[in-house]
C-alpha cells in the first residue's frame, strides 16, 4: 500500500483515506470474510501514517458492521452468521419485543429480465438478466412474511435453484461465501398496502388486509446494488423495529 502522505490528500481528513483505502482491499478480496485484517501498527508503517489514525477508521468500519473486534484476537472481516442477521437485517419482532430466526420456504426460482422498478433498484440495465426468488417465512410456526427477491445474474453466475435451497447459511452468507459478495448495508422505504390476493393466499390472510411493504436494496461495498427485495408482513402479532444506535454501538451480535 502507497503512503498517503505522499502527494498530500485533497479533500478528505486523513483517516477517511484510510477507511477508502481500506475499504478498496475489502472490495478486492484482499482480506476474506472472517480474516483478521493486519495489525494496526503494521497497517500504520504501510500507510505511513499514525496508529491513531488507523485506528479512526477502522472505528469506523466496525461501527458499521463491516469490521469486527475480538478481545485479545484482532480485527476481522463481519461474517454473516445467524446473530448477525437476527439483530442487524431482520427488523421484524413480536408485539412482545420477542425475536426469532424464520424458518424459510423457497416458493419458486426462476430466470427473467429487469423491469423498469428493478432497473431503478439494482442500477442495471432495463431487460438485462435477472434470477427472480419467492419465499415465505414463517414466525412461531405461522406465515408472516412474503419475499420476492431480485439479483442480477452476472452478479451470481451459477446461481440455482439447487444451489439457493441447499445453502447452509443465510442468504446473505450464501452470497458470502460462493461468490465473495459481502452485504454491507441496506437501505429500506416501508409503506402500509391492501395485501393483493396472491400475498394474502401465502399469508393465509383475507385479501386488503393492510400489510406493511418493505423495498430493501442491499449494497455491497463502493454503495454497489447486488439485491433488491419486496417483503410484505402480516402485523398482526408483529411489527417493525430498526434499533440502528444499538447496532452501532455493537450491543447485539451483528434478514438476511
Amino acid at each position: 500500500m502507497n503512503s498517503l502522505v505522499a502527494g498530500g490528500i485533497a479533500q478528505n481528513p486523513l483517516y477517511k483515506e484510510v477507511k477508502i483505502r481500506l475499504t478498496r482491499s475489502l472490495a478486492s478480496g484482499a482480506w476474506k470474510p472472517g480474516q483478521a485484517i493486519p495489525s494496526e501498527s503494521r497497517l500504520a508503517t504501510e500507510f505511513n501514517v499514525s496508529i491513531g489514525t488507523i485506528r479512526k477508521a477502522i472505528d469506523e468500519l466496525v461501527a458499521e458492521q463491516i469490521l469486527v473486534r475480538q478481545q485479545g484476537r484482532g480485527t476481522f472481516v463481519a461474517t454473516h452468521t445467524a446473530d448477525r442477521t437476527l439483530f442487524y437485517f431482520f427488523h421484524i419482532i413480536g408485539k412482545d419485543g420477542s425475536r426469532e430466526l424464520p424458518v424459510t420456504e423457497l416458493l419458486s426460482f426462476r430466470s427473467g429480465k429487469a423491469d423498469a422498478e428493478e432497473q431503478d433498484a439494482l442500477q442495471i440495465e432495463r431487460g438485462a438478466p435477472v434470477f427472480r426468488i419467492r419465499n415465505l417465512l414463517r414466525l412461531a410456526d405461522k406465515p408472516v412474511l412474503y419475499d420476492e427477491l431480485t439479483v442480477p445474474a452476472k452478479l451470481f453466475a451459477g446461481l440455482t435453484e439447487t444451489v439457493f435451497a441447499q445453502r447452509e447459511n443465510t442468504i446473505y452468507g450464501l452470497y458470502q461465501s460462493r461468490w465473495s459478495i459481502n452485504v454491507v448495508r441496506i437501505s429500506e422505504r416501508l409503506s402500509a398496502v391492501a395485501a393483493p390476493a396472491k400475498t394474502a393466499a401465502e399469508l393465509k390472510i383475507a385479501p386488503g388486509t393492510a400489510t406493511l411493504v418493505i423495498r430493501r436494496v442491499a449494497f455491497t461495498y463502493n454503495d454497489e446494488p447486488v439485491e433488491y427485495r419486496v417483503s410484505w408482513v402480516d402485523t398482526e402479532r408483529h411489527e417493525y423495529l430498526s434499533d440502528l444506535w444499538k447496532a452501532n454501538q455493537g450491543s447485539v451480535p451483528g434478514y438476511s
